[in-house]
């Protein structure tokens, strides 16, 4: 696979062309990979009477029932479904295929069995992290492996690195799509790429010393986590000048934090330094790059790549496709994908600008783009139907208040039982660890009426810690993801010891 063949020719192509293209691919790889070699879809296709040759456009889409997380969790009677969804091969149809007739008769039957070994054959395992379900795994073959080098590259070129950089991986060894995705971008882009496994593997110390002895131009991590980093690296007085690129994921990254990264860059001697986030998801098996947005007060949006699949934004409520640039719920199908596949997947993830295919008003492709801030459908409706003191509450609005801040270094927010009783009221505890030296009856102030003019409620306490104790909190070198909400009304009820568990989880 050629990626600069490939982005090329689909960037020249109007939106019409691209959409039918898409079209064209969907229906060809529903009837010759998918619904023959998936138990799941070619159950599913025969229940819901679907020719999948008659599928050949973006809007037959719609014919296909929706995937969502509950359809590859394991069922009580039947254990695993996640089998269900891998392509597995029927030796008897490839056999019949005049592709791979004429393949053997100019190759050898032998090219022909190690070509299928190749796009068949799972070889990698990756997993959600099971933070509101028990990890779903997703399986690779070498063919994705290919896809995903190509995927990393798209990453490497849309955020504008460049291969002579030294680049620091900051994602822990895990088998979850961030570290894998991050390792192929170095591979595929052919770039020096150093990856620490991140905090559970070389400790913050461990990582300080990499940021001193290589003097990376570009690091790759978890917002809340390089932010610790840095502020450790600031208060030992470390100079990193060579940096250059930021490149963000596994959390959302509102402008706070971008803006507070900037600065600790700028101690550490670094010029202009460009904050980018990603967004992916394990169903996926990629990831898309934000746009740098050179000059522009938001980001102009994340760059899909439409020739390995296809997004979609439905209303979450009627599932019906919303219009341009209109807010709604990521869904996604694969266009290239072997291994583990899902199509017209539920993300649970809203995008509160949308998709949208003119051109990007920062790099000028006009490859399609999702625009806006990320945030979880479930987790929005879940946290609102619990009350605290009374009022329904959006977090992520609060995440963003908080990170927003500008005297608020680092945060997290603590749900618990008054007195640690379960039949109690709910108590909201926000430990903050203070930016510079700031007033702490001033900041405590602010922080609650951030709060009541967001969602008519103030914390019940605030409390102040240094960095170190916040990193201790958010679980630096011990968590894969550090933890920026917990939820301790749970263990009230049941008698377990205090211990962090992370809001999704509840």
């Amino acid at each position: 696979m050629n990626t600069g063949t490939l982005t090329k020719h689909w960037d020249r192509l109007s939106t019409d062309e691209r959409r039918h293209l898409q079209g064209l691919k969907l229906g060809r790889y529903l009837a010759d990979h998918v619904v023959p070699f998936s138990k799941h879809y070619h159950d599913l296709f025969a229940k819901e009477g679907i020719d999948p040759r008659a599928i050949r456009s973006i809007e037959d889409l719609a014919k296909i029932p929706f995937t969502s997380k509950r359809h590859l969790t394991d069922d009580p009677e039947t254990g695993s479904r996640t089998k269900d969804f891998v392509l597995v091969p029927d030796e008897a149809v490839l056999r019949k295929r005049p592709s791979t007739i004429l393949r053997a008769l100019c190759h050898g039957r032998a090219a022909v069995k190690a070509g299928f070994e190749h796009e068949y054959r799972p070889i990698l395992l990756t997993s959600t992290t099971g933070r509101s379900t028990e990890p779903v795994p997703f399986l690779y073959t070498a063919h994705d492996l290919d896809v995903l080098s190509i995927t990393g590259r798209r990453m490497m070129e849309v955020c504008e690195s460049d291969p002579a950089f030294r680049h620091l991986n900051l994602f822990p060894f895990a088998p979850h799509l961030a570290f894998w995705q991050s390792h192929h971008a170095g591979l595929g882009y052919g770039t020096f790429m150093l990856s620490s496994g991140g905090g559970k593997v070389m400790g913050t110390e461990g990582n300080v010393r990499f940021l001193e002895k290589i003097k990376p131009d570009a690091i790759i991590g978890m917002p809340t986590f390089l932010y610790h980093l840095l502020t450790l690296a600031v208060e030992r007085g470390l100079s990193v000048p060579n940096l250059r690129k930021i490149v963000l994921g596994g959390e959302k990254v509102p402008s706070g934090t971008r803006r507070k990264l900037r600065a600790l860059c700028a101690e550490l001697g670094a010029g202009k330094v460009d904050v980018m986030a990603t967004y992916g998801f394990t169903e996926a098996k990629m990831a898309w790059p934000e746009c740098p947005g050179h000059g522009m007060d938001t980001p102009p949006g994340y760059h899909l790549s439409p020739d390995l699949g296809i997004v979609e934004i439905i209303d979450p409520e009627t599932g019906l496709t919303v219009g341009e640039g209109e807010p709604g719920e990521i869904v996604f199908t694969p266009l290239d994908s072997r291994g583990s596949v899902v199509l017209r997947y539920r993300t649970g993830d809203r995008i509160s600008g949308g998709l949208v295919h003119t051109p990007c008003p920062s790099c000028g492709r006009s490859m399609p783009r999702l625009v806006g801030e990320i945030s979880r459908v479930t987790d929005m409706k879940r946290l609102r139907l619990g009350k605290v003191k009374g009022t329904l509450v959006n977090f992520n609005e609060l995440e963003n208040l908080l990170d927003n801040l500008e005297r608020v270094g680092s945060w997290q927010i603590e749900l618990r039982k008054r007195n640690d009783d379960p039949l109690e009221v709910d108590e909201i505890v926000v430990h903050v660890a203070p930016r510079g030296r700031v007033s702490r009856p001033s900041l405590a102030h602010e922080i609650e009426d951030r709060f009541r003019e967001a969602t008519e409620l103030t914390p019940n306490r605030i409390e102040f810690h240094n960095a170190e104790t916040l990193r201790c909190l958010h679980g630096v070198g011990r968590a894969l993801k550090e933890e920026k909400l917990v939820d301790r009304r749970d263990q009230a009820a049941t008698g377990t010891k205090p211990g962090a568990t992370t809001l999704a989880e509840s």
